[in-house]
């Protein structure tokens, strides 16, 4: 007898392992084997990337600004309780995989009416009805429309830890933008100091020589033209710094009334980036991780939608005790119900059907996401690193044009003193000499801030792996 019930729950038992969700693969999309745009850039081997990325630029005051975006901003703690958020989901669709027990109690004193049509002579006008009551069920996962939930769950959570992963990237990367950005600008302050230290001295010349007869009154009003124009590009470039500053304290938390960043000049060092090769972007893009995981997601969702064509099996337990009075341990008050109960809507007008459709189209749509998402990313890698070889043969060229033109600038101020020039020779010389020099500022500028563009297109330093931990819960 034994065996033949083993025997007949067997059944139920292979019906539970269904599952009709697809069987899922990651989507499929071409990858080149290598970056058109790398040139003569060899990928380093291995990749020493294991760690806070922004050490490349081996800037102390970076390094003390970073960690605080993980501590205080407020955009990455938004994405990290959403993530939260998204692993409770995980728990609650795994409590279905469990009985629900629960109780519930009532006492209560009651009077029927005098005309209530179905009153018997011998019932009581005023009674009591206390009752005692367990309820437990528990739903049989025949279809896999549980684990499909569950697997859903689970694929959404990776999701959103790649989707904290990439906030935490991104919002790293602007300060970093944006504090090479403040340094750049300090450069371009000392430069122009210099020069208005410099303009200053060359007026000076321009009124002794007017003083000594042997200058034109035209060049002292020439020199207090550059002077003055000089002075003002100085003061034009404080409120930009002030920009930077402002950007940099709302990112790690701070009011921007009170923080600043006191004037520094340091030439940050320029990273040798190892850029791999595109198929890489695919564990190390956390944006491309993310795109795949909700696909993931999507295709439990069509085994759920399916699951709903066919019945499902609840097994419900009801036990209790009821008396008129508080005699709540009598078994003869005793009252229980136990059994299966099985529900399939037999007719919805096709809104089953129509919910697959639904479940099916958002699959493909977040298929062509995730294709999308990658083909991107290929794209910022590809731009970032065509910008940097333009940036590198720029930035020899405007070095080269930097030294000629101040060569031509010291040459023109000491024919000048020797008679030899006007001092409208010299205001040119002068004029490229700085414009020269300031270009070439701002290229080393756009070289940095390029670099960290390019960091950000190849995923940081975060991995696919990470994903597993959502996988705990």
């Amino acid at each position: 007898m034994r065996y033949r019930a083993l025997a007949a729950l067997a059944p139920a038992v292979l019906l539970a392992a269904c599952d009709l969700a697809p069987a899922y693969h990651p989507p499929v999309i071409a990858v080149p084997v290598h970056y058109k745009e790398a040139g003569n850039w060899q990928p380093a081997a291995p990749r020493d990337d294991h760690g806070p990325w922004w050490q490349v630029f081996r800037d102390p005051t970076l390094d003390r600004l970073e960690p605080q975006v993980e501590i205080a901003n407020q955009d990455l703690a938004a994405a990290r309780a959403n993530y939260l958020q998204a692993r409770a989901f995980v728990a609650e669709a795994q409590s279905a995989l469990y009985p629900h027990i629960g109780t519930e109690a009532t006492f209560s004193d009651n009077r029927q009416s005098d005309n209530r049509p179905t009153r018997g002579a011998n019932e009581p006008d005023y009674y009591g009805a206390n009752t005692i009551e367990g309820q437990a069920s528990y739903e049989v996962d025949l279809w896999g429309r549980i684990r499909d939930n569950i697997a859903a769950h689970k694929a959404e959570a990776q999701a959103s830890l790649a989707d904290l992963a990439a906030a935490r990237l991104s919002l790293q990367a602007e300060l970093a933008r944006d504090y090479l950005g403040l340094r750049g600008l300090d450069r371009e302050i000392r430069l122009l100091r210099d020069t208005v230290a410099a303009y200053r001295d060359a007026l000076k010349l321009t009124q002794e020589r007017l003083q000594g007869k042997i200058g034109a009154p035209i060049d002292v009003a020439r020199a207090q033209v550059q002077l003055e124009n000089a002075k003002a590009q100085l003061a034009d470039i404080t409120g930009p710094r002030a920009l930077f500053e402002h950007a940099i304290a709302t990112l790690i938390g701070q009011p921007a009334s009170t923080f600043t960043i006191p004037p520094a000049v340091r030439d940050a060092a320029l990273p040798a980036i190892p850029h791999g090769v595109p198929s890489t972007l695919l564990e190390r893009r956390p944006d491309v991780a993310s795109a795949e995981r909700e696909t993931a997601a999507a295709n439990e969702t069509i085994g759920i939608a399916r699951a709903a064509f066919f019945p499902r099996f609840t097994i419900n337990l009801f036990a209790g005790e009821q008396d008129t009075g508080f005699n709540l341990v009598n078994l003869g008050n005793s009252l229980w119900s136990v059994g299966p109960s099985i529900s399939l809507p037999l007719f919805d007008a096709g809104r089953r059907q129509a919910h697959l459709a639904a479940t099916e189209a958002a699959y493909l749509q977040t298929v062509a996401q995730y294709r999308s998402t990658v083909l991107k990313a290929i794209q910022e890698v590809e731009d970032n690193l065509a910008l940097l070889r333009s940036l590198r043969i720029e930035a020899a060229d405007v070095e080269a044009s930097a030294t000629s033109a101040q060569r031509a600038s010291d040459l023109a101020l000491s024919s000048y003193k020797q008679g030899g020039s006007n001092y409208l020779d010299v205001i040119i010389a002068q004029t490229a000499a700085f414009d020269a020099k300031r270009a070439a500022l701002i290229v080393a500028t756009r070289r940095l801030r390029t670099s960290v563009a390019l960091i950000l297109a190849l995923g940081g330093d975060w991995s696919v792996d990470e994903l597993a931990a959502a996988n705990d819960h």
